[in-house]
């Protein structure tokens, strides 16, 4: 009990010798080192919340067969997977890359989720877009032309929506199956599908906008649609899944999810 009331003693003397410093400091000069205290300490609680809050979501999307679930896999262990089929679910992964696991010093992981490219499924894309960071709309460079119309109307539904559009989420276009000589550049690639999404646009603009789901319009009225006219940023890029030759898809992810 006397270590009790002496403690309590020393802690009434501190109170007293506190009070009666502040006493001494002028009012101006208390109340300016409140301000300032006050003004330090809600500055570094909005930074954690900044850094906690900023996403690292990677959206992998594209027609069925682009070759998305491969790239899942060379991104998670360095694997390509060659069994996969047709997925009828996202695969859903929170990893450091597979390119990375050697380097010393902390990394931050990234969350990769490939979502199906199946129309019917294509509804769970906007689950997981107003968390992206970025977005990678995979394109089957083999079999480009026979799927061009699908894969622009695709891309276009993307490039229109606001949790796209308003956050300003960049989107890698990323021509995959390059390592085939009968593969298209990415360069062709980009030109066909900027053509075909002004069609789109042309057409879209034409039908009475209750009949459509875009939710923003693309490109500059009277000029012929180019991806440098987006909100967001546009690129284009080249793979191989099989390969594992992803190193512009990890580019990409690394500018976006800093490590």
């Amino acid at each position: 009990m006397e270590g009790i009331e002496q403690w309590t003693n020393q802690v009434q003397q501190w109170w007293n010798q506190a009070e009666q410093y502040i006493h001494q400091i002028p009012t101006t000069q208390l109340y300016a080192a409140i301000g300032v205290l006050l003004l330090t300490t809600l500055f570094l609680l909005f930074i954690r919340l900044f850094k906690r809050t900023k996403p690292n979501t990677i959206v992998l999307t594209g027609l069925s067969g682009s070759g998305k679930t491969v790239l899942f896999y060379q991104l998670q262990d360095g694997s390509s997977h060659q069994g996969t089929v047709t997925s009828m679910d996202p695969n859903e992964g929170c990893f450091v890359l597979h390119s990375e696991t050697s380097k010393k010093g902390k990394l931050k992981p990234v969350h990769v989720v490939d979502v199906p490219g199946h129309s019917r499924l294509r509804p769970k894309l906007d689950e997981f877009l107003p968390q992206a960071a970025g977005v990678v709309f995979v394109v089957d460079a083999l079999e480009f032309l026979s799927n061009c119309r699908a894969a622009s109307e695709y891309l276009y539904d993307i490039l229109t929506k606001a949790s796209v559009v308003k956050k300003k989420v960049p989107v890698l276009i990323l021509c995959n199956k390059t390592d085939k000589v009968t593969a298209h550049t990415k360069e062709f690639i980009r030109k066909q599908l900027e053509k075909e999404i002004d069609k789109l646009r042309a057409s879209r603009t034409a039908v009475s906008s209750a009949d459509i789901a875009d939710e923003f319009t693309l490109g500059v009225p009277g000029e012929a649609f180019a991806f440098s006219q987006c909100h967001n940023k546009v690129t284009v890029g080249e793979a191989s899944g099989l390969t594992g030759e992803i190193s512009q898809l990890e580019q990409f992810i690394r500018e976006y999810v800093k490590p």
